[in-house]
């Protein structure tokens, strides 16, 4: 195995460890602090904990068993390491994830009283759903549009987060705004790097099958070579392209996934108050 593939390899599953146990702590943190909570607090933070596991978790799963979809490409000889096994984890991590941030803003908009905000977040988890066909279609026909879809429906996901959280800036009290100013530059960051560097190498990956006349698989098909084709490859060339975002998905995105959990929550009564 290339040096360079092995090291990014222990990093993914060092980060791994490290965001369970990270994880672990915070659910013991939340249940030493039960009684001390109000009811509407815990109630959130406790669903920000469960919908974090399952993004925490299934994230660790696709550190150890990385897979590159389109190519079928792998780094362990296992079932778990085809690409129907990964891809169905992720669709769930995934929807726990963007329900972490719509559950969030929601709880922000009622309390700021923002329809701005909460029409966003009703149509956060919707618009990932789409985004998670797109990646559907995308890793069975082998066609990278699905992705380009996928990742611009995620890049339009943050930029709603971002003017929601603009617009309720206002109506919140000053010790909360630099908890908003945290989730805007996370927010503005994503989406920089998305339609910047994301969606651009899916685009320029579709634009070269296209003129080389790649034929793509039917649904069908590709269902039938996700579940029994997976492709050991240790080549760096192979995974270049996919080092980067894997590296920040894995580590930065699970951060902000606990880091959620931990985050203030604008209650009404409370916001009231802070405000007399």
């Amino acid at each position: 195995m290339a040096i360079s593939v092995q090291a990014w390899w222990t990093f993914l599953c060092a980060v791994s460890v490290v965001n369970i146990l990270a994880w672990l702590i915070s659910a013991a943190s939340l249940r030493r602090r039960r009684d001390s909570l109000p009811v509407g607090t815990y109630a959130m933070r406790r669903a920000q904990l469960l919908l974090s596991a399952g993004y925490v978790f299934g994230c660790a799963f696709r550190s150890m068993l990385p897979v590159y979809d389109v190519p079928r490409l792998c780094l362990v000889d296992s079932w778990l390491s085809s690409v129907v096994v990964g891809r169905s984890v992720a669709t769930i991590a995934e929807l726990c994830f963007v329900a972490q941030w719509a559950l969030m803003l929601r709880v922000a908009s009622q309390a700021t009283r923002s329809t701005v905000g909460e029409a966003a977040a009703a149509a956060m988890v919707p618009l990932i759903a789409i985004a998670e066909t797109c990646s559907w279609y995308a890793v069975l026909t082998t066609s990278n549009i699905g992705h380009v879809l996928e990742e611009s429906l995620w890049g339009l996901c943050a930029a709603l987060l971002v003017i929601s959280l603009v617009e309720i800036w206002p109506r919140c009290p000053a010790r909360w705004r630099p908890v908003l100013a945290g989730w805007c530059c996370a927010g503005v960051a994503y989406v920089v790097f998305m339609f910047l560097v994301d969606v651009p190498m899916y685009w320029s990956r579709w634009v070269a099958d296209e003129a080389s006349g790649r034929p793509y698989l039917s649904v069908a098909q590709g269902l039938i070579d996700i579940s029994g084709r997976w492709v050991v490859s240790h080549r760096v060339d192979d995974w270049r392209s996919e080092m980067t975002w894997m590296s920040l998905y894995f580590s930065v995105a699970v951060w902000l996934s606990i880091a959620l959990v931990h985050s203030p929550v604008l209650e009404q009564a409370r916001l009231r108050k802070a405000r007399i």
